[in-house]
């Protein structure tokens, strides 16, 4: 049976269509449900953000599978201090749980990480975090356990010159990519905590001189096949660290210095 129309029924309905164009369709409640999903969409952006930048970058070296050995100084004005003094490992320190980095009282940093200290997140500050190592641009800093708990700052601390003359000291680090390297290094001035460890066999000196002189490469280079030999058989410690997350290592940065994943690099010493 058909449905019929009456004329006056089909000029109604032609009305309220007539009236519905071009108003916009509102949802039940006003602004409140779209709002909540805008809020929603953003959350789940950012943990997907965050679980790519946080999970372990297991393809980029140094990898957990990788033991690498670095060698390292600190130079003050023209000499080496004594190295870092403890493995780490007895009694265990919890950073060392958590990196796997360490030392063994010779100069030469032992690099096989716990994932906290692979890929892009090995960088040289995670070395001084296990020693409780302060490096900036103003001062190098130890712990009571190290150096006498020695202070250097560049404001309270002289350094001569080339000619002989005290001045003021810069805080400066020099990288050799690697170990026998006969040239100067890369120095840099700032932004240390950016600075990578991408390579097995690179050099570290970490010194407060006066601008202009020459930095020396670390002492243990002459020996670092040597002396880095001596726990090659090791694996990296996977105790688990209590509280320990997955945040990356703080990186403080200097204002008016550029913000990248490379610490400034200098020309000239």
């Amino acid at each position: 049976m058909a449905l019929v129309t009456s004329g006056s029924s089909a000029k109604r309905v032609a009305r309220l269509a007539q009236k519905g164009k071009g108003k916009k369709v509102r949802f039940q409640g006003g602004t409140v449900f779209p709002g909540v999903m805008a809020a929603v969409i953003i959350a789940g952006l950012l943990l997907v953000a965050y679980s790519r930048q946080s999970a372990p970058d297991s393809n980029t070296p140094p990898t957990i599978n990788d033991h690498w050995h670095l060698s390292y100084g600190f130079y003050v004005c023209d000499s080496f201090l004594p190295p870092l003094v403890g493995t780490k490992e007895q009694p265990i320190d919890p950073d060392y749980l958590k990196y796997g980095v360490h030392s063994h009282d010779d100069g030469v940093i032992h690099w096989h990480p716990a994932a906290f200290a692979t890929g892009t997140r090995a960088k040289l500050d995670l070395f001084f975090k296990v020693y409780d190592i302060e490096v900036t641009q103003d001062k190098i800093a130890f712990p009571a356990d190290q150096n006498g708990g020695q202070v250097y700052d560049v404001d309270d601390y002289k350094c001569k010159d080339s000619s002989g003359k005290e001045v003021t000291p810069q805080i400066k680090m020099v990288v050799w990519d690697r170990y026998d390297d006969p040239g100067k290094g890369r120095t840099f001035i700032t932004d240390f905590k950016n600075l990578r460890v991408d390579r097995d066999g690179m050099a570290f000196t970490v010194a407060i001189v006066a601008p202009g002189v020459d930095v020396p490469k670390p002492e243990s280079a002459a020996n670092l096949p040597e002396l880095g030999a001596i726990d090659s058989g090791q694996a990296a410690p996977t105790t688990t660290v209590e509280g320990a997350s997955d945040s990356l290592p703080s990186q403080t940065t200097t204002p008016g210095t550029p913000s990248t994943d490379a610490p400034t690099d200098t020309t000239g010493g």
